[in-house]
């Protein structure tokens, strides 16, 4: 019984959230927290944040996730000058239902019709569900478990989840939580087939930064609490902010954005405290719920401009 209640109290440890970042191609902090000043770059520019090296190939949604993981890790554009020194033993999970379904679609369909023998060396790699988180280690040498999470609405909580129970049961020191979707054709009528009105999916990323206190070079006051299920929809929380349809992404870029009103009010205001709860979700995938929690003033920037 001791050791019940224990692994109960560790499941509901609060983690750090060290950084974030929303990356919607044309839309600017003023449009939606979280995002850079000037508006975001669409996949087709992600240079500008990127540089040119490494993107030969790279899918849009890659290219997207990889913009706001690096403006969530604050730094300036262009590749690595050197080596993260935090990149040992941090994970990476990325929530994406359709990232690279535009690729595997033609893919089969170039198999079908002439043979394998056309699939260019370029394509095959992002045929790879783990194409994006994969790509993200790669470029940043995490070493840390690497996931992708395909759970249909929900997948960005289920991410925030996922990276939770690594931190929790020593699997990762750090995490790197990405939730990315793309809005290409295919990837659009995909999205239109699900129930209801879910209106037209866009393309966007979001970034956030998890780990045990102390463990990124950041602290930014703020924590998130374990990730709730709810069989009904729990409603959106005041000031909840608008983020358009980004389906399996809207968890993660919903928590990115809530982070950066908690981090905005406390600079802006001074506040002791704050809190808000994100959630992610539809009738036919359930909904879940996290709790992001402000303590204390702000010390650091958790995201780059």
């Amino acid at each position: 019984m001791p050791e019940t209640r224990t692994r109960a109290r560790a499941a509901d440890q609060p983690l750090s959230v060290a950084g974030w970042a929303v990356h919607v191609p044309g839309l600017t902090e003023a449009d939606l927290p979280g995002s850079p000043v000037e508006p975001a770059c669409g996949p087709d520019d992600a240079k500008d944040v990127l540089g040119r090296k490494g993107l030969l190939g790279k899918e849009p949604s890659t290219r997207l996730a990889l913009c706001a993981t690096h403006r969530a890790l604050g730094l300036p554009p262009g590749k690595l000058a050197e080596p993260l020194p935090y990149a040992p033993g941090t994970a990476v999970v990325v929530a994406s239902n359709l990232g690279n379904v535009e690729t595997v679609s033609t893919v089969l369909d170039d198999m079908r019709s002439r043979g394998g023998n056309v699939v260019s060396p370029l394509d095959a790699p992002n045929a790879s569900s783990n194409v994006i988180a994969s790509s993200i280690a790669i470029r940043y040498g995490f070493t840390g478990p690497n996931l992708a999470v395909c759970s249909g609405a929900t997948a960005g909580l289920d991410a925030v989840r996922l990276a939770r129970l690594l931190l929790l049961a020593g699997r990762a020191e750090r995490a790197v939580v990405v939730g990315v979707e793309p809005a290409d054709p295919v990837a659009r009528a995909l999205a239109a087939l699900r129930p209801g009105d879910p209106g037209e999916l866009i393309a966007g990323a979001g970034c956030v930064l998890l780990g045990r206190p102390g463990a990124w070079p950041t602290d930014t006051g703020l924590t998130v609490g374990p990730v709730v299920r709810h069989t009904s929809d729990p409603g959106a929380a005041d000031g909840e902010p608008a983020v358009g349809e980004l389906y399996g992404a809207a968890g993660v870029v919903r928590l990115a954005a809530a982070a950066a009103m908690l981090a905005g009010a406390d600079a802006d205001a001074g506040a002791d405290g704050g809190a808000t709860t994100v959630r992610c979700g539809d009738a036919d995938d359930a909904w879940l719920t996290v709790d992001v929690t402000r303590a204390g003033a702000r010390r650091e920037a958790g995201a780059a401009a």
